[in-house]
């Protein structure tokens, strides 16, 4: 037991290296961009305070919500999805597939979940003993079932999901922000210096509005850090927020959540604005803040075949080439579920 528990405290240790990676690449953008270029390289007054209140307005966004989806506790399910007493005895002793499943169907009947396994099956954790709720996956890492779970982020030793999503997606559009103001303020100092490297050699002495000191190199490599995060971060930003306006996780865009009638990528999908309201709250005033107000508690979730007429359910089933014969049979089915 020792030896297993000395490796998991190391394991946890480990995973804080990409996070401190990180902080020690930010702590040295803020020196780099404080001291260096704003103390020593600007000579204007003016140009000095006006870079100086606009960095540190991105930059305590981006650290805020940066540290917001560090530290917010990845939601699990309720004990309302634990097996009562009765029915967990009566799983463990089971041995056949077919009757466990059975003991599970009898549990979900007064649980709001709708969708299944590939295989039609109940959606259980052997591990968090616990029927999962819509969306609700199992992290291995985390060691825990987390309500609709998106993906693990190493970058942040968390998991990403109900609880810290809209924070995720405000750091990485702050972050990428960060990174535009700092090419856009570093950039005039960044070509002049340059060119000064490149005509160092020539030249007998250096001009006189941008002394030659170690301060040159910090700003040449704080633009091409700043640019190179740029470009990473910004095509996973435009990613997640074509997955806030599908409504969809990282892992339903790569497999499809398994309804009563079978695959359905967009099952949960009630159009764009319900969509990015569903994940930023129904107030756009606090959008742009990394304070929770996402709608729903993340056990529950409206899907469009669910919570829908039989006109709109016909129209979907169309779409993804579906049978009509067994549509009234399905709605009335979810509707006795439902109730």
């Amino acid at each position: 037991m020792a030896p297993s528990h000395a490796l998991r405290c190391c394991k946890r240790a480990l995973n804080w290296i990409p996070v401190l990676f990180i902080n020690l690449v930010v702590g040295w953008s803020y020196y780099a961009y404080v001291v260096e270029l704003c103390v020593y390289t600007i000579p204007n007054n003016a140009e000095r305070i006006s870079y100086l209140v606009v960095f540190h307005v991105f930059f305590t966004m981006f650290v805020w919500a940066y540290w917001k989806t560090i530290c917010s506790t990845p939601a699990s399910p309720s004990k309302a999805f634990g097996l009562p007493r009765a029915e967990k005895e009566l799983y463990e002793r089971e041995e056949q597939a077919e009757r466990q499943q059975e003991i599970l169907k009898k549990v979900a009947r007064n649980l709001p979940v709708y969708t299944r396994t590939a295989g039609g099956a109940i959606r259980y954790c052997d591990i968090c003993q616990v029927v999962k709720p819509d969306r609700c996956h199992h992290c291995s890492t985390c060691e825990m079932c987390v309500l609709k779970m998106d993906h693990h982020c190493p970058w942040v030793n968390n998991c990403v999901g109900f609880s810290n999503y809209k924070f995720f997606v405000l750091f990485l559009a702050y972050a990428s922000l960060y990174c535009v103001v700092i090419c856009a303020t570093v950039i005039q100092y960044f070509i002049k210096f340059w060119t000064l490297c490149m005509r160092q050699c020539l030249l007998s002495c250096c001009p006189k509005q941008l002394p030659d000191t170690h301060a040159k190199f910090h700003i040449l490599f704080l633009f091409f850090v700043a640019a190179m995060f740029f470009i990473s971060i910004l095509s996973l930003l435009s990613y997640h927020l074509w997955l806030v306006g599908k409504n969809r996780t990282t892992i339903e865009a790569f497999r499809a959540p398994v309804f009563a009638n079978g695959p359905d990528k967009s099952g949960f999908s009630l159009g764009f604005g319900r969509n990015v309201a569903e994940v930023f709250g129904d107030e756009a005033k606090y959008w742009m803040f990394p304070v929770v107000s996402n709608l729903g508690d993340g056990h529950s979730f409206v899907t469009r075949l669910v919570h829908i007429d039989r006109e709109q359910a016909n129209c979907v089933l169309q779409q993804n080439g579906k049978r009509l014969v067994f549509l009234f049979f399905f709605i009335d089915l979810i509707c006795f579920h439902s109730s």
